[in-house]
Protein backbone atom coordinates (compact mmCIF):
# COMPACT_ATOMS: atom_id res chain seq x y z
CA UNK A 1 0.00 0.00 0.00
CA UNK A 2 2.78 2.19 0.51
CA UNK A 3 3.29 2.61 -2.97
CA UNK A 4 0.21 4.53 -3.36
CA UNK A 5 1.69 7.60 -1.00
CA UNK A 6 4.16 10.08 -2.84
CA UNK A 7 8.06 9.92 -1.84
CA UNK A 8 9.57 11.05 1.52
CA UNK A 9 11.49 13.57 -0.96
CA UNK A 10 8.29 15.35 -2.65
CA UNK A 11 6.01 14.93 0.77
CA UNK A 12 8.91 17.32 2.35
CA UNK A 13 8.79 19.76 -1.10
CA UNK A 14 4.75 20.07 -0.63
CA UNK A 15 5.39 20.52 2.80
CA UNK A 16 7.45 23.83 2.30
CA UNK A 17 5.06 25.09 -0.82
CA UNK A 18 2.31 24.79 1.98
CA UNK A 19 0.54 21.47 1.80
CA UNK A 20 -1.28 20.99 4.85
CA UNK A 21 -4.14 18.55 4.27
CA UNK A 22 -4.55 15.71 6.18
CA UNK A 23 -3.61 12.73 5.37
CA UNK A 24 -3.85 8.64 6.19
CA UNK A 25 0.34 8.08 6.50
CA UNK A 26 3.42 10.55 7.35
CA UNK A 27 6.99 10.25 7.78
CA UNK A 28 9.16 10.25 11.00
CA UNK A 29 12.33 10.76 9.55
CA UNK A 30 11.95 9.66 6.38
CA UNK A 31 10.46 6.34 7.42
CA UNK A 32 6.63 5.50 6.75
CA UNK A 33 4.20 5.06 8.85
CA UNK A 34 0.40 5.26 8.50
CA UNK A 35 -1.57 6.99 11.01
CA UNK A 36 -3.27 4.61 13.53
CA UNK A 37 -6.61 5.72 13.43
CA UNK A 38 -9.10 5.27 16.75
CA UNK A 39 -12.12 7.05 15.99
CA UNK A 40 -13.23 8.39 12.10
CA UNK A 41 -12.06 12.12 13.12
CA UNK A 42 -8.17 11.58 14.87
CA UNK A 43 -7.12 11.76 10.84
CA UNK A 44 -7.48 14.89 10.82
CA UNK A 45 -4.23 15.47 13.09
CA UNK A 46 -1.93 13.91 10.54
CA UNK A 47 -1.47 17.21 8.68
CA UNK A 48 1.88 18.95 8.41
CA UNK A 49 0.39 21.91 10.89
CA UNK A 50 0.69 19.14 13.91
CA UNK A 51 4.17 17.80 13.07
CA UNK A 52 7.48 19.42 14.05
CA UNK A 53 10.51 19.22 11.53
CA UNK A 54 10.80 15.34 11.83
CA UNK A 55 7.53 15.00 10.32
CA UNK A 56 5.99 15.26 7.20
CA UNK A 57 2.59 14.01 6.00
CA UNK A 58 2.47 11.77 3.09
CA UNK A 59 -0.45 12.62 0.79
CA UNK A 60 -1.52 10.07 -1.69
CA UNK A 61 -0.56 10.87 -5.16
CA UNK A 62 -4.16 11.52 -6.36
CA UNK A 63 -4.39 14.24 -3.25
CA UNK A 64 -1.31 16.16 -4.16
CA UNK A 65 -2.14 16.22 -7.55
CA UNK A 66 -5.55 17.69 -6.91
CA UNK A 67 -3.86 20.32 -4.39
CA UNK A 68 -1.94 21.28 -7.39
CA UNK A 69 -5.55 21.25 -9.27
CA UNK A 70 -7.58 23.79 -7.05
CA UNK A 71 -4.24 25.71 -5.57
CA UNK A 72 -2.71 26.45 -8.84
CA UNK A 73 -4.90 25.41 -11.99
CA UNK A 74 -2.38 23.04 -13.19
CA UNK A 75 -4.07 20.23 -15.41
CA UNK A 76 -2.35 17.34 -16.74
CA UNK A 77 -2.39 13.84 -18.00
CA UNK A 78 0.07 11.05 -18.58
CA UNK A 79 -0.40 8.85 -21.54
CA UNK A 80 1.09 6.06 -23.48
CA UNK A 81 3.05 6.90 -26.43
CA UNK A 82 3.12 4.41 -29.46
CA UNK A 83 2.58 1.38 -27.18
CA UNK A 84 6.09 1.68 -25.42
CA UNK A 85 6.81 4.50 -23.29
CA UNK A 86 4.86 6.90 -21.14
CA UNK A 87 5.08 10.89 -21.00
CA UNK A 88 3.01 13.53 -19.09
CA UNK A 89 1.65 17.21 -20.15
CA UNK A 90 0.74 20.24 -18.18
CA UNK A 91 -1.00 22.94 -18.74
CA UNK A 92 -1.95 26.04 -16.33
CA UNK A 93 -3.78 29.11 -16.83
CA UNK A 94 -2.13 30.48 -14.22
CA UNK A 95 1.65 30.49 -15.96
CA UNK A 96 0.17 31.78 -19.30
CA UNK A 97 3.93 32.34 -20.61
CA UNK A 98 4.35 28.75 -20.67
CA UNK A 99 0.99 26.51 -20.58
CA UNK A 100 3.14 23.21 -22.06
CA UNK A 101 5.22 21.38 -20.07
CA UNK A 102 7.01 18.28 -21.10
CA UNK A 103 9.89 16.38 -19.55
CA UNK A 104 10.71 13.71 -22.10
CA UNK A 105 9.85 9.71 -22.14
CA UNK A 106 9.26 7.38 -19.61
CA UNK A 107 9.75 3.15 -19.85
CA UNK A 108 7.09 3.09 -17.09
CA UNK A 109 4.21 4.84 -15.64
CA UNK A 110 5.04 5.18 -12.38
CA UNK A 111 9.14 6.93 -13.59
CA UNK A 112 6.26 9.10 -15.52
CA UNK A 113 3.82 9.90 -12.56
CA UNK A 114 7.06 10.79 -10.28
CA UNK A 115 8.64 13.06 -13.04
CA UNK A 116 5.21 14.38 -13.24
CA UNK A 117 4.79 15.08 -9.54
CA UNK A 118 8.86 16.40 -9.85
CA UNK A 119 7.84 18.82 -12.63
CA UNK A 120 4.77 20.53 -10.73
CA UNK A 121 6.93 21.21 -7.57
CA UNK A 122 9.83 22.91 -9.62
CA UNK A 123 7.31 25.05 -11.48
CA UNK A 124 5.65 26.20 -8.57
CA UNK A 125 9.09 26.98 -6.94
CA UNK A 126 10.34 28.59 -9.34
CA UNK A 127 6.95 30.94 -9.45
CA UNK A 128 6.64 31.80 -6.04
CA UNK A 129 10.48 33.12 -6.10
Amino acid sequence: MEKEFIPYEQALALKELGFDESCLAYYFHSEFSYWIMNSGSEYKHCANEYFNNNEVSAPLYQQAFRWFREKYDMCSFIQRFEGRVYDYEITSDIFKEVTDFKDGYFDTYQEAVIAYLKKLIEIVKRKNK
